[in-house]
């Protein structure tokens, strides 16, 4: 997302828990970096007031894969590590950021197609994808005209997927290019070309857009 608005000649500002160095992540040397953990709310509004003033804001971070444990764990913390991550760590940045957002600016917010097709074990993020979709639809009417959109990607080949042994990410990837409609597993990249029309396009808001390669179309692949 942030080299597709750089591409477009956006000033990007990259804002994470942790501040690479360039020989880190050589892939941030073009862009700003802010420091920001979204569970912390004084953390999410220091980042803000130093960004200051700004058109789009994008909110991608969530907590790892595989640590919001399941249903009937003997206690509730990881879910409710995974909500305070993901719904209230977004809540929180757009809370903060709305003051700052310029005339025409848009906040964009990211989930997964377990959003609407759940699977077993996946209860706690099932929930809190729904919850930050249901939140980006309230916010379109309470910031008007600010406009507010979600992106639902389906699979998309990244390191998020590291949780899974190597021979199930194989398997996976193989399942998608198999069954998908679009052929091919998806690439960061595509998520990155959804975030630049939804900051560009002045007429949609309260939208979901699905990023998933034609994943509806076909049976659930796990």
């Amino acid at each position: 997302m942030a080299r597709a608005a750089h591409a477009a000649g956006a000033k990007v500002v990259v804002a994470s828990r942790r501040i690479a160095a360039p020989v880190e992540r050589p892939d941030l040397e073009d862009f700003a970096q802010v420091s920001l953990d979204m569970r912390n709310e004084s953390s999410v509004q220091a980042a803000f007031d130093e960004i200051g003033s700004l058109d789009h804001l994008v909110v991608t971070a969530a907590p790892d894969l595989g640590t919001w444990g399941a249903f009937m764990d003997e206690d509730m913390q990881g879910v409710r590590n995974y909500l305070e991550g993901k719904f209230l760590g977004s809540w929180a940045c757009a809370r903060h950021a709305a003051p700052h957002l310029r005339t025409g600016g848009s906040i964009t917010f990211l989930t997964g197609g377990m959003a609407t097709r759940p699977k077993i074990g996946f209860t706690a993020v099932t929930s809190t994808f729904a919850a930050v979709e249901a939140l980006s639809g309230s916010l379109a009417l309470e910031l008007a005209p600010t406009r507010v959109n979600t992106i639902r990607p389906g699979f998309i080949d990244t390191d998020m997927w590291g949780f899974l042994p190597a021979e199930h990410r194989d398997g996976l990837r193989k399942k998608v290019e198999e069954t998908f409609p679009a052929r091919r597993v998806g690439k960061p990249a595509d998520i990155g070309h959804a975030a630049l029309f939804l900051m560009t396009n002045p007429y949609v808001t309260g939208t979901v857009i699905e990023v998933a390669g034609g994943e509806n179309l076909v049976p659930s692949v796990s």
